[in-house]
C-alpha cells in the first residue's frame, strides 16, 4: 500500500462524515434526480377599478383605485416628444423636459426640490419619441400639494438662461462621451437607417450641432405649442376615490387654457431597404453589429403576435440568437432582438457584438435567424417559453401605483382598449404557432435588412463583400454625421430635415 492510499484510508476511518465509495453510490441513488417541480398555476390578476373623465378644457383624466398603501402616483403625459423636434433642432424635446423641474415663474430649481423633499415625495420629467411626461409620487396626505406642484411645473417653466446653459453643457458632454461608445453609435445609426429621415430616425438627445443651436425661444415655442390640456392625459393612481381625485385635478388644472395643436408630421416611413453602413474604428478589437427593419405601430392588430415572435427570435423567454451565437458557436457574450412600436410605425432590431475576426460569421447567423423564423414553424416548447415569460412578468408591471399609472397611460396614449390590460395573459397564451408563422411571413423582410457594423473595417470589409454584402458604405467615426444622407460630415443634408 502506498503512502497516499494509506493516508486516505486513515482519513476515512478517522472522519465519520466521509463515506466509503459504496456509501457515496448509495447516497447518489437516493438523492432526487428529477428536475425541479413545475411552478404553481398562475393566479388570476385582477386589474384595479378605474374611471375616465375629460375636463371641459380637454384634459383627459383616468383615476385608478389602489388602496393597499397610502400612496398616490400622478403621471402627466403630453403628446409631443422627440419626433416633434423642428428641423435642425433635434434634442429640443429632451432639453425642454429636462428643464421643466429646473425652475418655474414662481419657484427656483432649489425651491422645487425642497418642496417635493418636504412632503417625502419624488418628482421626475422626461421625453420619449412620441411624448413628454412628468410624474410625481407622494403619500396620500400630500395629494393636494403634489397636484399644485405638478401643475406649476407643467404649465409655467421658466427656462432660465443659467439653467439652460447648465443642462445644455451636460447634454453636450454626454454626447461627446456617447460618440466614443460603439454601442451608442451602432444604435443611433441603425435607427437612422431603419426610419430614414422620418422623425423617428432622429437621435432623441440630438447631435452636438443641433443641441448647441437650441435657444430659449425654441424652448418657449415648443412648450407653448404642445403643452395644453387637450394634448395631455393625466393618470391618478393610488389610495383615492374618483370623486376626490377629480375634484383635486379640477382645482389644479381646470383653468389651464386649451389650444389648437398642430397635426403630427405626415411623412411616411421608408420601405425596408437593404443598406450596409460600416463605421470604421481602426483601434477596435470587436465589432458592434445591428440588423433591423421597419415594423408596425403599437395599436396594430398584429402587434401582440409579432411581439411574441420577436421574443422567440431574441427576447426573454426565447432568444434563438443567444442560443446560436453564444451557446452553440461561442461568438458573443450576448445577443438580443427587440421590437419598438410607436404611434405611427415601429422597428425590429437585433444586436450583438463579437470579435473582429468573427464579424462576418456572426452577421450571417443573425440574418439566417430572421429567415428561419419566417420559414420554419416554431415548436410548441419555444412558444410556451416566450408566453410564460410575458404572462408571468405582467403582474410585476402592475404591482405599484406608479407602475399601474404607466400601463394605463400607455394604453390610452396608443388608443388601446383598457380592458386589454385585464385580459393580457389570456391573449398572450392564445397566440399559436400558426400566428407566429403568419406574422413572420407578413412582416419580416430578411432580404432587405439594414445592417450597421462598428469596428475595425479593414479587418472584415473584404470578407463582407465575399459574403454577398457588396454595396457597402464606409464612414470614419470622426466623420460621422447622423443628419446627412450618407452619414458624412459636410455631405448633403436630407430634404425636409
Amino acid at each position: 500500500m502506498t503512502l497516499r492510499t494509506t493516508a486516505v484510508a486513515a482519513m476515512l476511518a478517522a472522519c465519520p462524515f466521509i463515506s466509503t465509495p459504496s456509501a457515496f453510490a448509495q447516497a447518489a441513488a437516493e438523492w432526487p434526480s428529477e428536475r425541479p417541480p413545475r411552478p404553481q398555476p398562475a393566479r388570476r390578476v385582477a386589474f384595479p377599478p378605474y374611471e375616465i373623465k375629460t375636463l371641459p378644457n380637454g384634459l383627459r383624466v383616468v383615476v385608478v383605485q389602489q388602496h393597499e398603501q397610502p400612496v398616490i402616483s400622478l403621471r402627466l403625459l403630453v403628446r409631443a416628444g422627440a419626433a416633434a423636434d423642428p428641423k435642425g433642432k433635434a434634442g429640443l424635446a429632451t432639453l425642454a423636459s429636462a428643464l421643466l423641474d429646473q425652475g418655474t415663474k414662481t419657484r427656483s430649481a432649489s425651491q422645487i426640490a425642497d418642496a417635493i423633499d418636504y412632503i417625502g415625495g419624488g418628482l421626475g420629467t422626461g421625453a420619449g419619441t412620441d411624448l413628454s411626461f412628468l410624474n410625481v409620487i407622494v403619500m396620500k396626505d400630500s395629494f393636494e400639494q403634489a397636484l399644485t406642484l405638478l401643475s406649476d411645473v407643467a404649465r409655467n417653466p421658466a427656462f432660465a438662461p443659467e439653467e439652460l446653459d447648465r443642462q445644455r453643457s451636460q447634454i453636450l458632454n454626454g454626447l461627446k462621451v456617447s460618440y466614443e461608445d460603439p454601442e451608442y453609435v451602432a444604435d443611433a445609426v441603425i435607427d437612422r437607417l431603419v426610419f430614414g429621415f422620418h422623425p423617428y430616425g432622429r437621435p432623441g438627445s440630438g447631435t452636438p450641432d443641433t443641441v448647441a443651436s437650441i435657444t430659449r425661444e425654441d424652448l418657449l415655442t415648443f412648450h407653448q405649442t404642445y403643452f395644453a390640456p387637450n394634448n395631455a392625459i393625466l393618470a391618478v393612481v393610488g389610495d383615492t376615490t374618483p370623486e376626490e381625485a377629480l375634484a383635486g385635478v379640477t382645482k389644479a388644472f381646470g383653468d389651464w387654457a386649451k389650444k389648437d395643436i398642430p397635426p403630427p408630421t405626415s411623412l411616411q416611413p421608408p420601405d425596408p431597404t437593404r443598406r450596409v453602413i460600416v463605421v470604421d474604428r481602426p483601434d477596435a478589437v470587436q465589432t458592434e453589429i445591428r440588423v433591423g427593419q421597419i415594423a408596425i405601430q403599437r395599436n396594430h392588430p398584429d402587434y401582440l403576435a409579432l411581439n411574441v415572435a420577436i421574443k422567440i427570435l431574441g427576447g426573454e423567454g426565447g432568444n434563438r440568437l443567444q442560443g446560436v451565437l453564444r451557446s452553440d458557436r461561442g461568438l458573443t457574450y450576448g445577443a438580443a432582438a427587440d421590437m419598438n412600436a410607436y404611434k405611427q410605425t415601429g422597428a425590429i432590431v437585433a444586436d450583438t457584438d463579437t470579435r473582429t475576426e468573427t464579424t462576418i460569421e456572426a452577421l450571417r447567423v443573425m440574418v439566417d435567424e430572421f429567415f428561419r423564423l419566417q420559414r420554419d414553424r416554431v415548436v410548441d416548447g419555444e412558444l410556451a417559453s416566450a408566453q410564460a415569460y410575458l404572462a408571468g412578468n405582467f403582474p410585476l408591471t402592475i404591482e405599484t401605483s406608479d407602475a399601474i399609472a404607466l400601463q394605463v397611460l400607455n394604453a390610452l396614449f396608443y388608443e388601446l382598449d383598457l380592458k386589454e390590460l385585464e385580459t393580457y395573459r389570456e391573449r398572450v397564451n392564445g397566440v399559436t404557432p400558426d400566428d407566429i408563422q403568419r406574422v413572420a411571413r407578413a412582416y419580416l423582410k430578411p432580404g432587405r435588412l439594414s445592417v450597421v457594423l462598428v469596428g475595425n473595417a479593414s479587418a472584415f470589409v473584404k470578407q463582407l463583400k465575399e459574403a454577398g454584402f457588396d454595396e457597402i458604405e464606409l464612414v470614419r467615426l470622426a466623420d460621422l454625421d447622423l443628419t446627412t444622407v450618407d452619414f458624412r460630415k459636410g455631405a448633403k443634408p436630407a430634404a425636409g430635415g
